[in-house]
Parts: C-alpha cells; structure tokens; sequence
C-alpha cells in the first residue's frame, strides 16, 4: 500500500522538478554559479521524495491499515499528488517569506 503511494509521490515530484530544473537551466547559462542552481534543483526533485516521501507514504498506509481500509489505485494517485502539492506550497511560501 505503502508503495503505491511512494511511486505517485515520486513520479509527480519528478514532472515538477524536471520543467522547473530546466528552465533555471536555460534562463541561468550564462551566470557563473546559476547553472548549477538546475542540478539542485532536480536533485530534489528526486533526494525530497525518496526521504520524506517514503516516511510519510508509510504513515498513510498505516493509518489506513489501523483503520482496516484498502486503498485504491485512485486513492494513492490523490495522496502522492496531494504530497507534492503540499510541498511545492510550503516550499513557495518559505521563498516569498525571505523577500
């Protein structure tokens, strides 16, 4: 159950990090320490998700296990890109609190 979660979690911040990697590329080439800026961020895009993502992918189907529920495959698709969702906003919120 775990699993499914962790897989739609990890698929869904990956196809944000990757546009958004890439166009810190594109738009930073020329800057001396902006390019690497992409690297980071698509680092993240996979090193977020495999540490917090399986933490609280396991918390959800524990819930769900102590509750006797099976999920879905449509279940898990909602939390994992409910995951992402949270954390792109929380991440977005913490840049604007800075400026």
């Amino acid at each position: 159950m775990w699993s499914s979660v962790f897989f739609w979690v990890l698929v869904s911040s990956i196809s944000f990090h990757i546009p958004a990697g890439l166009l810190a590329l594109f738009t930073l080439w020329h800057h001396k320490y902006g390019k690497y800026m992409s690297i980071a961020i698509l680092l993240m895009g996979i090193a977020g998700p495999i540490s917090a993502g399986i933490l609280t992918s396991a918390a959800i189907a524990g819930v769900y296990r102590a509750a006797g529920k099976e999920m879905s495959s449509l279940e898990a698709l909602t939390l994992g890109i409910g995951q992402t969702f949270c954390v792109v906003v929380i991440s977005y919120m913490r840049i604007l609190a800075t400026l």
